[in-house]
């Protein structure tokens, strides 16, 4: 038999057991501590549905509030809206907030796969899904109660505006495919996109577009090899390239015998051309027509606005200033990637087919008359792709960028040096006068001139004044006469006598053989020169002078082989007109700067050489600055010598004065 409890105790026991009944049918719940690493903390404070999948930990308290969760919405959305929007208790800004993303799921659910985008067109319940999603996170931005600025600090903001700019990026690329289909038929590019609920109407006209783009990309679905660096800036909008057909390098001449500069003759079957990119960086913003938070919920009207993150930095938005998101690295890179110019550069060298014939000045970004012009030139065998990261690097550095924009030439580099001068600066001042025909902008003032390697003796021969000092040299070791001399004279005399290229300030020189190198004149050279083929048609209108100077060189040295020098003969430090070229005064007044390869640190630097350039034939009396870098001869694309372009083109606003 057990043994009975005390009395005592049998009461205390029937007082705790009624004390835990009223404990359990009352709900009182037990508090525990969980210990949560900093990280955990932060992937769950800062990961919503666009980077797991799954509702932000903002979105999961605002629907518990309201007695939802997470697994309800799933099941039912449109219910799960409903009560958002109609049950009180929660703030403007909560019920905003988890409404965009709440479409944003849906519109996640409805579209296709990133990888079949190209190919499956969205639905209009796609579409419709992305546009509520960037309304109710247009509305929670600007018609909440708070301006963006209150909320700077706050995590969900940030991805409030990562919900818009994605529906907006999502947006666009259908209504570009459909705006691009009417403007082939000839309709208007901004004409209204209507659908079943919404009526679009965009606007495009902020972007100088030569041509009906082909493509719309999104900037944040693609990277670069060969690009060290990506620039952007955070902000409203959806990071954009638009792109479109490379142009043609050559155009039919209007008119064969107007003159471009006043003095020299156009060649007759062509004239160098210019163009912008191809690709064109681009930030789009969807704006719902309405001035109070009810019109903006209600209305059917949206308007697509497509700007370039390069010419505006912020957007007036319901009386607040919006920084514009925008890459600036996106199209430079999409454009060179796409360009060929590789392989092209080299068929131009040894004179195979689809080579370039002419010089064609490429504009890095639309064309604007208040930034200040940074013109490149590369080497020898190369073509714009030598700037890959010189140019990005330049516009990623954002004083530089409002200060400057990047004008580059691709020219045929076997092409004699004389030819090439003359042919770049004609194409230089057409492609300038064809923006700026009174030559009254500040872009055609204060120009800053970078040449790598030839493209250094380029643009040295272009800041120079030839005076009669090549002429006469000519004349030294040919025996013109009579007929043939003033055939030679009239032809040549735009090749040999000219002056130094106006406005333009500074100069940075790269690697440049000034005096000529003695290693194109070496046995490698001497094969490279042989390789080396300058068709006939890149002569041109010249073609019959250059006979003329080989027919004399022929009778005075006995040869019958006709051959005209081409830019390799021309490098050699023993060639007449290299050595007669350095003697040529530079511009007075013009600050240039010299960057120097030394490829082997333990040879002395006067006795140094960097692969192909030798420093005597590199440095240049005079220079405001010198910087050697230990490197071989593509030094410009070490991170030194671009950051020694920055601190020059720092130094160059600072003296001429920063753009108003």
């Amino acid at each position: 038999m057990a043994a009975a409890f005390p009395l005592d105790w049998q009461r205390r026991l029937r007082l705790l057991l009624a004390a835990s009944v009223l404990l359990i049918g009352s709900g009182c719940a037990m508090v525990t501590v969980k210990q949560v690493a900093n990280t955990d903390y932060l992937t769950t404070k800062r990961s919503d549905v666009l980077t797991t999948g799954k509702l932000s930990a903002a979105s999961q308290e605002t629907l518990s509030v309201v007695g939802l969760d997470a697994s309800q919405c799933g099941k039912d959305v449109v219910v799960c809206r409903r009560t958002l929007l109609d049950t009180h208790g929660i703030s403007t800004e909560q019920r905003m907030s988890a409404l965009s993303e709440l479409w944003v799921q849906t519109a996640l659910a409805l579209s296709p796969k990133p990888k079949h985008a190209d190919k499956e067109p969205m639905s209009d319940a796609a579409v419709d899904a992305w546009l509520e999603a960037a309304r109710y996170a247009y509305a929670y931005l600007f018609f909440s109660g708070r301006a963006p600025s209150d909320r700077a600090f706050e995590d969900r903001q940030t991805q409030v505006r990562d919900y818009y700019n994605y529906a907006a990026e999502q947006t666009a690329s259908v209504v570009f495919r459909r705006a691009r289909a009417s403007a082939l038929e000839g309709e208007d590019y901004n004409a209204p996109v209507a659908g079943e609920r919404w009526t679009i109407t965009s606007d495009y006209d902020r972007l100088s577009m030569p041509s009906i783009p082909t493509r719309l990309v999104s900037a944040a679905t693609i990277s670069f090899v060969g690009l060290r660096s990506t620039y952007r800036r955070d902000g409203f909008g959806a990071e954009l390239v638009v792109v479109m057909d490379p142009p043609k390098l050559s155009t039919p001449l209007p008119d064969a015998d107007a003159p471009v500069d006043g003095a020299a003759p156009k060649r007759r079957h062509e004239v160098p051309q210019y163009s912008e990119m191809s690709s064109i960086n681009a930030t789009a913003l969807l704006r719902f027509k309405g001035d109070s938070l009810d019109e903006v919920l209600q209305t059917s009207q949206v308007l697509l606005d497509v700007y370039s993150p390069e010419a505006t930095e912020r957007v007036d938005l319901h009386g607040q200033q919006v920084p514009l998101a925008g890459n600036f690295t996106a199209a430079y890179g999409l454009w060179l990637a796409q360009s060929g110019f590789a392989t092209q550069a080299l068929r131009t060298l040894f004179g195979m087919a689809e080579g370039i014939k002419e010089p064609h000045i490429y504009l890095m970004q639309p064309w604007d008359p208040n930034r200040r012009i940074i013109f490149m030139l590369h080497g020898l065998g190369s073509s714009p792709e030598a700037w890959v990261n010189v140019a990005n690097e330049i516009m990623g550095e954002e004083e530089l960028r409002r200060e400057f924009q990047v004008w580059q030439v691709y020219y045929p580099t076997n092409a004699p040096i004389a030819l090439n001068r003359y042919e770049i600066s004609r194409a230089f001042n057409s492609t300038l006068k064809h923006f700026d025909p009174g030559g009254q902008s500040r872009a055609s003032k204060d120009q800053v001139f970078i040449g790598h390697s030839m493209g250094g003796v380029l643009g040295r021969l272009m800041l120079s004044s030839s005076g009669d000092v090549l002429w006469n040299d000519l004349m030294a070791r040919y025996e013109l006469k009579g007929e043939r001399l003033q055939r030679v004279k009239t032809k040549l005399g735009p090749l040999l006598q000219f002056q130094p290229q106006p406005n333009v300030e500074r100069a940075i020189f790269i690697a440049a053989p000034h005096k000529g190198t003695d290693i194109a004149g070496n046995r490698v050279g001497r094969l490279i020169g042989r390789l080396v083929r300058l068709p006939l048609t890149i002569l041109g209108s010249f073609e019959d002078a250059f006979n003329t100077l080989q027919q004399a060189d022929a009778q005075r040295s006995g040869s019958e082989k006709l051959r005209v020098p081409n830019s390799i003969d021309n490098l050699k430090s023993s060639d007449p007109f290299v050595m007669a070229a350095a003697s040529l005064p530079i511009q007075p007044g013009l600050k240039y700067h010299s960057i120097i390869a030394h490829r082997k640190p333990e040879v002395p630097l006067l006795q140094s050489d960097d692969g192909l350039v030798p420093y005597w034939s590199a440095h240049l009396d005079g220079a405001v600055s010198e910087k050697v870098i230990i490197s071989g001869h593509s030094v410009q694309e070490t991170p030194q010598a671009v950051l020694e372009i920055r601190r020059i083109l720092r130094e160059d606003v600072d003296e001429v004065g920063a753009r108003p």
